[in-house]
């Protein structure tokens, strides 16, 4: 089949081993291609672009769904952060108490942004010295959001000035006693 090109119609061979043209170059003005040749087989019916448009509108909803759960596993994430930042500043602000009275009773901080913590303690004595149990709950409170923040924490505490006199006295004399008792010296 010839694209329109011109093609130079050859000769007989010469001497000097070449060809040259016999009669001139012949100009083709249009293809023209038999009707017959035309296959309409070859294209896409119906059927398949409607499925193929079927497999790309679930996948373009699945990768919405996935970007939608990113978005939302990402803004859980930044809130639990500033929650976290905000437990610690409220933890912080208990810890460095020295009177066991202020701890027991509770208290309120501001943590900016109009949000507020309001925590309270429980704080029980152990068999060791100077140990104390705390169980302390934590309540922040946003106005961004529709539920409060409660956390409930139990840790252990070493801190001498909440100690009784008497009640230390006597678990260091029953601490004295246990040793003695451990190494056969007491009866």
């Amino acid at each position: 089949m010839n694209l329109g090109l011109v093609i130079p119609e050859t000769g007989e061979n010469h001497r000097d081993g070449g060809c040259r043209p016999r009669t001139g170059w012949v100009h083709q003005s249009a293809i023209r291609i038999p009707q017959s040749k035309i296959d309409f087989t070859t294209g896409f019916t119906l059927l398949e672009v409607l499925v193929a448009l079927a497999i790309f509108a679930l996948a373009a909803v699945v990768l919405g769904a996935t970007y939608v759960n990113a978005l939302n596993a990402y803004e859980a994430a930044t809130r639990r952060n500033q929650y976290d930042e905000d437990l610690r500043f409220v933890r912080a602000a208990v810890l460095t108490q020295s009177d066991r009275d202020k701890v027991e009773e509770g208290g309120q901080l501001d943590l900016g942004n109009n949000r507020r913590a309001t925590w309270q303690a429980d704080v029980a004595p152990t068999g060791t010295v100077d140990l104390f149990a705390v169980t302390w709950t934590c309540t922040i409170a946003d106005p961004a959001k529709p539920q409060p923040y409660k956390i409930t924490q139990t840790f252990m505490l070493l801190r001498p000035t909440w100690s009784d006199p008497v009640e230390r006295s006597q678990l260091l004399a029953d601490a004295k006693d246990r040793i003695a008792k451990l190494q056969g010296t007491a009866p």
